[in-house]
């Protein structure tokens, strides 16, 4: 008699790999979102920085820090955005006034929110997940 091999598989087998699948994307989603929030606090840093030094250029000519980031050159006073867009910043004074020290805040947007804010001041002091 002839044999007849099975061409297929058996829905134990089709459930295996659904439950591998699944088992596998539960722990691998989670580390992803995890991954792309940090890559996108970079583009927050990036951003402090860049208007950081802007802010120690300008204390060089003026003897002053700024909270009006139009004096330096940005386009957006209230909010400036970051390249990206996950990070809005501003600046406030701090310590004992706007000619002694500058308080950059950049505030998470859309799905970066649940990564917090970042802050960095004139003096280096940072604040939130740097």
């Amino acid at each position: 008699m002839p044999s007849h091999a099975s061409k297929g598989f058996t829905l134990v087998e089709l459930m295996i790999v659904v439950v591998i699948v699944t088992l596998l994307a539960a722990f691998a989603y989670p580390a992803y979102l995890e991954y792309a929030r940090k890559a996108r606090r970079s583009d927050g840093i990036e951003m402090l920085n860049r208007v950081m030094q802007a802010q120690e250029r300008y204390f060089t000519n003026n003897l002053t820090y700024t909270t009006e980031l139009t004096d330096m050159g940005f386009s957006v006073d209230a909010g400036l955005a970051s390249e990206e867009g996950w990070y809005r910043v501003s600046a406030t004074e701090c310590g004992d006034g706007i000619d002694d020290c500058v308080e950059l805040t950049a505030v998470a947007q859309g799905d970066q929110v649940a990564d917090g804010d970042l802050s960095l001041d004139s003096r280096g002091r940072r604040g939130g997940n740097w």
